[in-house]
């Protein structure tokens, strides 16, 4: 996933000054960019709009937010799984204290 580097005010104005006409090399140059960056905001930007085909910004960011809420499940699962393997070794099973007639 790529960083947020760059306020979405910025990145909403270098495109407005592609759409107007200016050249991807000048805005990049002019503003200490990589080319590589503008052009991967203008696609991300096409692909908003619904003029190419992609997951769009809010699509990523539930994406990134699901994957981030697994990776907590499972964090919590394992930890859950090990407190039992703990309980289990300490603990005797129901009904194994009473001696068997």
């Amino acid at each position: 996933m790529s960083r947020k580097g760059y306020p979405p005010e910025f990145r909403r104005k270098v495109l407005d000054l592609v759409d107007a006409g200016r050249s991807v090399r000048d805005v990049a140059r002019d503003l200490g960019i990589s080319d590589q960056t503008i052009y991967t905001w203008r696609k991300q930007d096409l692909i908003d709009k619904g003029q190419l085909p992609g997951a769009t910004t809010t699509e990523q960011a539930e994406l990134l937010a699901a994957r981030q809420r697994i990776r907590e499940l499972e964090t919590e699962l394992a930890v859950t799984k090990r407190a039992i393997e703990l309980v289990r070794g300490v603990v005797p099973p129901k009904g194994g204290s009473r001696p068997s007639r």
